[in-house]
């Protein structure tokens, strides 16, 4: 699992227990997971299809500083699974964990499009072809 993005959770964040709120956090994750699913399957135009039981194993508190990390673990014609994990940046602990999400790739009227992606494509590699 590759932790790319952070999140410093801030007093907007938080619920009534004083706790981080999950709908914050789950808008957060749909937001990156489809960042890396548009870059994964080089097209803008990519919706959410499924998340899977999302399991929150521990909470963050105000001043903490989570991270997100999101991998591809399936390519199908149209679409890509991801899983998730957030957790704590100072303490490691986990506080989230999603087992799969799926985009899938679609074209300009919305119709799943096959995408011909087979694995997952690295930015150093991405690079690599522009020299």
């Amino acid at each position: 699992m590759n932790f790319h993005t952070r999140k410093w959770i801030k007093p907007e964040d938080l619920n009534p227990n004083g706790t981080l709120f999950g709908g914050s956090l789950l808008r957060w994750i749909d937001e990156e997971a489809v960042i890396y699913a548009i870059v994964q399957l080089n097209n803008p135009r990519v919706v959410t299809k499924l998340m899977s039981e999302i399991n929150f194993v521990s909470s963050a508190r105000q001043g903490d500083i989570i991270e997100l990390g999101i991998t591809a673990t399936h390519f199908g014609r149209t679409s890509i699974t991801l899983t998730c994990e957030v957790r704590n940046k100072i303490t490691r602990k986990s506080i989230l964990t999603i087992d799969k999400l799926v985009f899938v790739n679609v074209d300009d009227d919305g119709n799943p499009l096959p995408h011909g992606k087979t694995q997952i494509a690295y930015i150093k590699d991405q690079f690599k072809a522009i020299e």
